[in-house]
């Protein structure tokens, strides 16, 4: 091909759309995933410190929410490390169905894949993989209630090895 050629064929590629990535996901999307149906919301209520998120390491700093009861329903404010991004939060904390979560803002519903019998430590996640946390209060996270945790992400296909403690 002639340089003439190959220059408008050059010129033509660079004026084309760039193709989006696809979103990032820490989980493999076609194995299930299940919320947890007993979940109970009104026992979330308090302050939760994040402890573990799917994120390269040091894409963000962990962050922190606090869940307080309204007339209303609940409300959510505060910052967490989603996805690797930090994201803001604050207001209202629907709950969708069963272990199933919306808050203010959300393009998607967040589940509950796991907590503790004493609502000390949470895990979330969304079906599309998109993000996953672990979400502790009352002191740092005890190794059984990690080693939980990390057995449901797994169990509901998420990439251990990319969850980065804090």
């Amino acid at each position: 091909m002639s340089r003439l050629t190959a220059l408008p064929l050059l010129l033509l590629a660079a004026c084309a759309p760039k193709v989006p990535e696809p979103p990032q996901t820490f989980r493999d999307t076609n194995q299930p995933i299940w919320s947890n149906a007993v979940f109970e919301p009104a026992r979330i209520a308090g302050d939760w410190q994040e402890v573990a998120a799917f994120a390269q390491p040091g894409a963000c700093r962990p962050g922190g929410v606090a869940i307080r009861p309204t007339a209303a329903g609940l409300e959510m404010t505060g910052r967490l490390c989603l996805g690797g991004r930090e994201t803001a939060l604050a207001g209202p904390l629907a709950v969708t169905g069963p272990g199933r979560l919306l808050p203010a803002g959300a393009t998607e519903p967040w589940w509950v894949l796991w907590v503790d019998t004493d609502y000390r430590t949470l895990a979330l996640g969304t079906p599309s993989g998109r993000f996953g946390v672990l979400l502790n209060r009352g002191g740092p996270l005890p190794p059984d209630r990690l080693a939980a945790a990390r057995e449901i992400l797994e169990w509901n296909g998420y990439d251990l090895g990319r969850l980065t403690r804090f």
